[in-house]
């Protein structure tokens, strides 16, 4: 079987087995303590750019099936794995992850140790890498990879460039892509609801001219700071329509709203973080994955209260305007994969937007 190297930005050099596509990459290299949901993960937009590191040791047993897609075309950079299993055993099964990784142009590398390469993450931070078969010299690798620049427009990469519907016998929802999972539309399309599906630049006078009942900002990958076009849309419309942000949406959401957010050392990217809701106690386990938070000591001077917190490091995981119907949320409650401790937020983003339309006499 054919060699793979993953180098780090740090010197560090990891040799594995080839898998996947026979091409070179580098990206940020993250990684993810999930013990399932690979497919999800690999397909889940919010990894543009990254080589995705699996923590639980053996991954590609069940194989690749057509149900848990969260995107169509992924975007990670590279897949990294202790062990690539040699046989998927699922019903659903309909191609190995070497076969799905092949057709969709991505590398993976495996039989390295995913523990000691999550603990340099874990020390240094995440940083970038590069996947690279071997015979170049490696001194030439490593001066490459230091003066690569990552691309900053992730969200362009991603995001939907025409509007499309999702049609629904409910309540009409315009929902803004930054790198949108399908598992968020399958929510809302379990409740009904009518949905429009639009590019990240849409303006708040395109979003007036839909009259929608409400307004979902959806997760996506990279550094909120990169999209400040999507903040003048977020105050133009958030005193005329409920809003709902998940992941990136929350970021921006609470950004359009003066609060800050900054780049975390190693980000949280798996589905068992706790998070405490603080008005009621209530703890669930959580789905996430992003590498920013939004700062808690931002929060004060703005007309938001924090409604969730992390309950390992504390972090702000929700966050809700004090005067107007609009709340978002730092996890997935959509999950998949996950734990569904959270989709009951769906199911106030409904409440809020029947209350509002109650208010304004629209029923």
């Amino acid at each position: 079987m054919m060699k793979r190297l993953l180098i780090l930005e740090d010197g560090t050099i990891f040799e594995g087995t080839a898998f996947g596509a026979d091409i070179e990459v580098t990206g940020e290299v993250v990684f993810s303590t999930g013990m399932t949901g690979y497919q999800e993960s690999i397909t889940d937009q919010s990894y543009n750019g990254q080589i995705l590191t699996f923590t639980y040791p053996l991954v590609g047993n069940y194989g690749i099936n057509r149900d848990d897609y969260e995107s169509i075309v992924p975007t990670c950079k590279g897949v990294v794995v202790r062990e690539n299993a040699r046989i998927a055993s699922n019903w659903r099964n309909q191609m190995s992850l070497d076969e799905f990784l092949q057709r969709k142009n991505i590398p993976g590398i495996s039989g390295i140790d995913t523990r000691a390469l999550t603990r340099i993450i874990r020390h240094h931070g995440t940083m970038k890498a590069t996947l690279v078969n071997p015979g170049d010299e490696i001194k030439h690798i490593q001066d490459q990879l230091r003066a690569t620049v990552l691309p900053t427009n992730q969200v362009e990469q991603v995001s939907t460039s025409t509007a499309y519907p999702s049609p629904g016998t409910g309540r009409n929802i315009v929902v803004v892509d930054f790198g949108l999972k399908h598992s968020i539309l399958r929510e809302l399309s379990k409740r009904e609801c009518n949905l429009t599906i639009v590019p990240h630049t849409i303006t708040a006078e395109e979003i007036f001219d839909m009259n929608p009942d409400g307004v979902m900002l959806t997760n996506g990958p990279g550094d909120p700071t990169d999209v400040p076009e999507a903040l003048e849309m977020i105050r133009g419309i958030q005193d005329k329509f409920p809003i709902f942000g998940i992941c990136l949406g929350h970021q921006l959401f609470a950004m359009a709203n003066g609060a800050t957010t900054s780049k975390m050392k190693f980000g949280h990217r798996g589905f068992n973080h706790a998070v405490r809701e603080i008005a009621t106690g209530r703890v669930d386990f959580t789905s996430q994955n992003h590498g920013y938070a939004v700062d808690a000591d931002s929060i004060d001077k703005t007309d938001l209260m924090v409604t969730h917190i992390e309950i390992n490091d504390k972090s702000v995981e929700g966050v809700r305007h004090k005067y107007l119907p609009a709340f978002s949320v730092q996890f997935h409650p959509d999950a998949a994969p996950g734990p569904h401790d959270a989709d009951y937020l769906f199911d106030e983003f409904m409440e809020m937007i029947d209350a509002t339309k109650l208010e304004k006499g629209d029923f």
